[in-house]
């Protein structure tokens, strides 16, 4: 199974969603993608078994992978500090990977009706919707 990890500014929630899956997941690709070479950075000091950085690496990324995940940001043009161009968000939306989004309530895109969960929680909610999908998969 294909994980894509995507991540912008500095890379920290995507270094711990990397770290986390590979501790639970050894036997799966991440692939982990950054807006910007710090993101990749962290996210491949986290363990990633590959690496890219940019808008067509996101591109090329959403087409391989079999479930994307990220802060909820990469679906929406322009958001993560203008990171996230609309080429990257139409990717990631039209992808047919399962996608994982996290629900960081910053960069004026609030989620509105979702408990505000700490990092570390949402991690370990990722680390279960992945579990369940492995199980719904049959691998």
């Amino acid at each position: 199974m294909n994980i894509l990890v995507i991540d912008a500014q500095g890379g920290g929630v995507g270094r711990q969603l990397v770290s986390a899956i590979k501790e639970a997941f050894p036997e799966m690709i991440v692939t982990a993608v950054g807006t910007n070479s710090a993101a990749t950075t962290a996210m491949r000091k986290a363990g990633a078994d590959a690496v890219a950085t940019g808008e067509n690496a996101v591109v090329v990324g959403c087409r391989k992978a079999d479930i994307i995940v990220g802060p909820i940001g990469i679906v929406i043009a322009d958001s993560l500090l203008g990171e996230i161009t609309p080429a990257m968000a139409v990717a990631v939306g039209q992808s047919s990977a399962r996608r994982l989004l996290l629900p960081m309530n910053h960069c004026d895109n609030i989620v509105v009706g979702v408990g505000d969960l700490n990092l570390s929680r949402l991690v370990q909610r990722v680390i279960e919707e992945i579990g369940m999908y492995r199980i719904e998969k049959g691998d």
